[in-house]
């Protein structure tokens, strides 16, 4: 990164011409000092009446105007040095100046000092916001992000392909963006939710290794970490790959080496249950799925701290405690979490109650010995199994959850994440990565009351046609798993790969399975299928989110703040007025009506 201090000090005593904004001026009477900002950095102008021109503009200039000046750098006398600033032992003494363009009151903070401003507003005038310096610094850095992925990706031997922006609709899971063709009335384009199909084509035409950092678009809501409409994502694929253990291997010191040299980072794995999933090797376990839901509560757990849901249910089996009484019961240790107050477990409580939970059992292990009140419905031994199962030692809390496998794993899974929060076990400087491995390859949706796909199509089951014909019931069904992988992050899912689905007798079962027949897939995915008839090889790959990940390395929290133009968080652009309702003619040429809301 240039550094403006030591290039302006190469010039002390020589003519020099700058430009920038009025980052502030200061009137002392007799002279004018300018502080003069452009992306790299600020230097101190100083205006003396000697120059009438100069200072005569000087004394007319306000904050955020535009100018350019000329004058001597020279070294600033000794008890006027700046250490707050990288320029503060130099200045210019200008000689002419000159206003490139004034500047209204600004609406927001274009500093990083001071009251910052609020997010609406920073949007709406986030070419203003821009100027700040931490986003000066983020949009520079981002760079700098991409510029170390495409090296990594060259330097292993990806063919960078580009790949349409106007596709056809498919699905992945969230809803797609429709652009109505004009020129073909009653149908449509999709904006490409991933370049899944034209990756695997690509495949087939011979391309051996492919990646392209891709504009991906999914009409989903948007969340703190996740952003509205657009997203980017380093789309990769392997040819003549059919364990999913390739990909991983090859990307996994990608992942790595952006933690430790490009985020400057510490590597940990702070969860013991999840060391037993190292292979040789790797630094980063390989958890399956099913082990990630019991141990953690969630599919994307964040093992820079423990906290393991621990099952208690044998302990229970026999027990008189009616709450207990339940297929499964599970635990969550809290260190220092008899520390909490009455309050705060009534917070948690809540939070259990919205989760699904009818409360939230706990016993807090003080100097005083334990204390709870179930503890009286508990026996001697149940209450002794249960610290020694946890591992609970004076300060800590014990938290329950009593209720079917699935609904416990969840209420105690976010939970956990909640205590996290609450204790402060989220190191920003630490990162902890995971592969999720073995999702399920169906699922079943409560909405509809069928089955659905767990993630998408294009994966390919384990055991293939052999175990897709032999699955029979739904049970069986929803047992097949797909060779599908996540790296988790931080506790954040920040990519998905899988081995693809090439075989057309395997991409009709799945769908026929689900009760579409060879039609809706041909109709659908003609194009795919098509082409699977000419020797497709066995590939398979993997999509990282660069703005999550970009997030996480820079330890920002909300993920519009490491993005130039970002959505609000109802996906309205403030600052472009978009979406927009567009003329008439617009809408006739592309055969469109909008019809009246009803009542």
């Amino acid at each position: 990164m240039r550094n403006l201090a030591n290039e302006l000090n190469n010039f002390l005593g020589k003519q020099v011409t700058v430009a920038g904004w009025v980052n502030s001026r200061r009137d002392h009477g007799g002279l004018i000092f300018i502080d003069l900002r452009d992306h790299t950095d600020i230097i101190q102008l100083v205006i003396t009446p000697e120059t009438k021109e100069a200072f005569k503009l000087a004394e007319s200039v306000r904050d955020e105007f535009v100018l350019k000046a000329s004058g001597k750098m020279r070294e600033r006398a000794p008890e006027l040095i700046n250490p707050n600033i990288n320029t503060g032992k130099i200045e210019l003494v200008v000689d002419t100046l000159e206003l490139l363009n004034k500047s209204e009151p600004l609406p927001v903070n274009t500093h990083d000092d001071g009251e910052k401003s609020s997010e609406e507003l920073r949007l709406k005038y986030r070419y203003l916001d821009l100027r700040r310096p931490t986003m000066q610094k983020i949009l520079k850095r981002r760079s700098e992000f991409y510029r170390f992925i495409r090296n990594y990706m060259y330097d292993h031997d990806f063919t960078e392909v580009t790949t349409p922006i106007l596709a056809n609709s498919s699905p992945e899971g969230a809803r797609d963006f429709l652009v109505p063709s004009r020129l073909h009335p009653g149908k449509f384009y999709a904006l490409p939710q991933a370049p899944q199909q034209f990756k695997q084509l690509l495949m087939v035409g011979g391309v051996n290794k492919y990646f392209q950092i891709a504009p991906c678009f999914r009409d989903e809501d948007p969340r703190a970490d996740r952003l509205y409409g657009d997203f980017y994502q380093l789309d990769c694929e392997m040819s003549f790959v059919s364990d999913g253990e390739v990909v991983r291997s090859e990307l996994e010191p990608l992942f790595l080496t952006l933690a430790t040299e490009f985020g400057k980072k510490k590597l940990v794995l702070n969860s013991e249950p999840a060391k037993k999933y190292l292979i040789k090797g790797s630094v980063v376990p390989r958890l399956p799925f099913e082990f990630a839901m019991n141990t953690y509560g969630v599919d994307k757990p964040d093992l820079r701290y423990g906290m393991e849901l621990i099952d208690l249910t044998k302990v229970f089996e026999k027990t008189d405690f009616k709450v207990f009484k339940t297929p499964c019961v599970k635990a969550l240790c809290v260190k220092n979490g008899a520390n909490l107050t009455r309050r705060e477990i009534d917070d948690f409580t809540k939070q259990a109650r919205k989760l699904g939970a009818g409360g939230l059992a706990y016993i807090l292990y003080t100097k005083e010995g334990a204390k709870s009140p179930i503890l009286k419905f508990m026996t001697e031994d149940e209450i002794e199994k249960v610290q020694k199962l946890t591992g609970a030692k004076t300060g800590d809390a014990v938290f329950f959850g009593a209720d079917e496998l699935n609904k416990v794993n969840k209420v105690l899974g976010q939970l956990r994440i909640q205590f996290a929060d609450h204790f402060n076990l989220k190191n920003p400087n630490e990162v902890a990565y995971t592969w999720v491995i073995d999702f399920p390859f169906y699922e079943w949706d409560d909405n509809n009351h069928k089955l659905d796909f767990g993630h998408n199509p294009f994966s390919m089951p384990k055991g293939g046609l052999e175990a897709l014909e032999a699955a029979k019931t739904d049970e069986e069904k929803l047992a097949l798993v797909a060779d599908q992988y996540d790296m988790v992050m931080n506790g954040y899912e920040v990519c998905s790969g899988a081995v693809r689905n090439y075989n057309p007798e395997i991409m009709y079962k799945v769908f026929n399975i689900l009760g579409y027949n060879n039609e809706y897939v041909e109709t659908r995915f003609g194009g795919m299928l098509s082409a699977f008839k000419f020797g497709a090889p066995p590939h398979a790959g993997c999509a990282p989110g660069l703005d999550r990940i970009f997030m996480v390395l820079e330890s920002v929290e909300n993920i519009r703040d490491i993005v130039a133009f970002p959505k609000n968080g109802s996906g309205v652009d403030l600052m472009m007025n978009s979406p927009s309702e567009v003329d008439q003619i617009q809408l006739e040429e592309s055969h469109l009506a909008i019809l009246p809301e009803e009542d």
